[in-house]
């Protein structure tokens, strides 16, 4: 399903980055990186709605040839990215959704960790373990 998950702090230095193909992985980097100006743009959005406010995920930030990629933010402001194969056109919207749901909730638990220090590269089993069965599916197709 993904090939990228992300982790970005609240100031936009990477907590975390994990991509399948690892021959690739400067790539899914800058691709990370430049979508955090998406992310920017959608998230200080002037004259939204209060229910709009709310809403953690952002949806599809911009499709590539290759890859789509997702963008979701807590309200600490800490930024998660997932990018997606485009040749997965199955995949829908409640489905990436679920996704940042279990990759949030994964994070949580880090950040509930007492001998974590907050702004540290996360190094958690329980993040790895999640990016690895976000992103098993990738690797048993292709």
């Amino acid at each position: 399903m993904a090939v990228c998950i992300a982790v970005i702090a609240k100031e936009n230095y990477p907590l975390y980055i994990r991509s399948v193909p690892t021959q690739g992985e400067l790539k899914f980097h800058y691709t990370v990186h430049t979508s955090l100006d998406v992310v920017e743009e959608k998230i200080s959005g002037v004259g939204k709605a209060l229910a709009d406010q709310r809403e953690l995920y952002l949806g599809l930030l911009y499709p590539t040839e290759d890859y789509k990629v997702y963008g979701y933010v807590t309200n600490s402001k800490v930024k998660f990215v997932i990018v997606v194969d485009s040749s997965n056109a199955s995949l829908r919207d409640n489905e990436i959704r679920s996704m940042f749901r279990k990759l949030h909730n994964s994070f949580t638990d880090v950040m509930c960790n007492p001998f974590y220090n907050p702004g540290d590269p996360i190094q958690s089993k329980s993040v790895f373990f999640c990016a690895h069965t976000l992103s098993i599916f990738y690797v048993t197709i292709h």
